[in-house]
């Protein structure tokens, strides 16, 4: 485990290296993937520098990757979901809240992972069984029994547009009850606060894996709850995450179950969830 971690948080360093030199650069090169779905050099060439870091200390694992760089598919049945930049759009306007997240898991079992914000130097790491930590302190994840009085994180589903109905259904339910939402334009980061207890839970939809794969770990490490829309442990697929402290995570799961679930969503939004790519595979 602590190896793991170890190829997770010096990722997460060679990555924000390479971020740090493009950010608020005005000559970056950008592309576009989907509709409000950008990619850039920056993008590219963290990832590349993440997936050598874990190349060089575990050359049979296999990498699930954002950018789908890296070369190699791996024969270990341990995987890596790298996000080399959370919260590109922020950077792009340079606004300074984005991250690297770096996660491992063995099956479904997650391992070990690492969310870092370079802007901040905030590092959030989980260990399996070990804890959760937030620049090397323990840390745990709200204590509040509900949605009264709590202050929420959350995501608009702008790569899911036919889902806004469903979504706005949810966000006004949960809006009446809670003190204050906010919406900060990267998941993994929202994850690592609801973790840290800054924030008392979360909610988004058709979200990707490597967008949640360490921050749902954070969060359960940190003694909070992270599931699907309908409980369960299908995030992964829907790309749908309630978490929180666990009273907290317990009043959105009811608040989602008066407004929608993973079937209303399947059925207003058909289209694939944009699949996990193989470094170098598929």
């Amino acid at each position: 485990m602590d190896e793991l971690l170890d190829a997770a948080t010096a990722g997460c360093r060679v990555g924000a290296e390479v971020l740090r030199r493009y950010f608020r650069d005005a000559a970056l090169e950008v592309g576009q993937k989907g509709e409000n779905d950008f990619v850039t050099r920056a993008d590219r060439e963290s990832e590349a520098a993440i997936v050598a870091e874990v190349r060089q200390r575990f050359p049979q694992h296999r990498i699930l990757a954002e950018e789908g760089g890296g070369g190699g598919t791996g024969t270990s049945d341990c995987e890596w979901l790298i996000d080399p930049l959370d919260g590109t759009t922020n950077f792009l306007q340079g606004l300074p809240i984005w991250c690297i997240s770096i996660a491992c898991r063995r099956g479904g079992e997650l391992l070990a992972g690492a969310v870092y914000d370079p802007p901040g130097n905030n590092l959030f790491t989980a260990v399996r069984g070990g804890g959760a930590r937030w620049n090397g302190r323990p840390m745990r994840a709200s204590a509040r029994p509900g949605l009264a009085g709590a202050f929420l994180a959350t995501g608009f589903p702008f790569r899911a547009h036919r889902t806004l109905d469903l979504y706005l259904g949810l966000f006004r339910e949960v809006f009446l009850e809670a003190r204050a939402i906010r919406r900060c334009g990267s998941a993994a980061l929202d994850l690592a606060y609801t973790a840290a207890g800054v924030y008392d839970g979360f909610f988004e939809f058709r979200l990707s894996p490597w967008d949640i794969a360490a921050g749902v770990l954070l969060v359960r490490e940190a003694g909070g709850a992270a599931t699907d829309l309908d409980g369960g442990g299908r995030y992964f697929e829907g790309g749908n995450v309630v978490a929180g402290g666990r009273g907290v995570q317990a009043a959105l799961l009811a608040a989602v179950g008066r407004c929608t679930s993973e079937a209303a969503i399947d059925a207003a939004d058909p289209r694939p969830v944009p699949a996990a790519v193989e470094a170098g595979g598929r």
